[in-house]
């Protein structure tokens, strides 16, 4: 599990430096101007993926809980606000349908998707329990949550981990900066030490995309 992080991570960094190094091409030649903010971009996204590889343990952890889960037929709620709810509906995509090959389908609900339960849900009891109403609905004990907030500071994901927690459920934290107020509330951090959250979204999607390839391939026979 550690090298293939590290080889997965080391493999993107290469290629990123490859790319910052390129030489500068004349306006002239391409109709594309030079953008100081795609190499800075890129440089700080290499040095935040890098970084992930810190995070070996609670990956395997995290890719433990969620094999046992579905192993035992139990099911996997997943959720987050804004950029971490489209991360979240991608996640739970990869588990229903399929990540790299043909599979049964994994079961998985995104708790951001319905709009109908959502709004109810924030009209009558206040947007901090849009989760936390749903994973009183659906979440059952060995059930597995995962949360993601770049900030650590999602008053409904703090709510919704406090929920699965109280219900039994095992809980999962995406999180960025310093964790914020939500660090330590979860069985699992997974912490992304970056203060700009562009580049925490896209460390948690790799994780996320790792997740998914070392879990598929260990349930592929189910």
């Amino acid at each position: 599990m550690s090298s293939y992080l590290q080889r997965l991570i080391i493999r993107f960094a290469s290629g990123a430096k490859k790319l910052y190094q390129q030489p500068f091409i004349p306006i002239e030649l391409c109709a594309v101007s030079h953008l100081p903010q795609l190499h800075e971009a890129i440089v700080a996204a290499t040095e935040t993926l890098q970084s992930l590889v810190d995070l070996n343990a609670q990956v395997a952890e995290t890719a433990d809980l969620i094999e046992k889960c579905l192993r035992t037929g139990n099911k996997l709620l997943v959720c987050g606000n804004g950029g971490s709810a489209a991360d979240a509906s991608h996640f739970v995509t990869e588990l229903v349908v399929r990540f790299a090959k043909d599979r049964r389908a994994f079961p998985a609900i995104c708790l951001t998707s319905d709009s109908g339960v959502l709004t109810a849900a924030g009209n009558d009891y206040g947007f901090d329990e849009i989760f936390a109403r749903q994973v009183e609905a659906f979440g059952v004990r060995d059930d597995v949550l995962i949360c993601l907030t770049t900030s650590g500071n999602s008053q409904n994901v703090m709510r919704a981990l406090e929920e699965g927690k109280a219900r039994g459920l095992k809980t999962i934290a995406f999180l960025g900066r310093d964790g914020g107020s939500t660090i330590g509330i979860a069985e699992v951090d997974l912490l992304v030490k970056s203060d700009s959250t562009a580049r925490v979204q896209e460390a948690h999607q790799l994780l996320l995309h790792v997740l998914c390839e070392i879990v598929e391939p260990r349930l592929e026979k189910l």
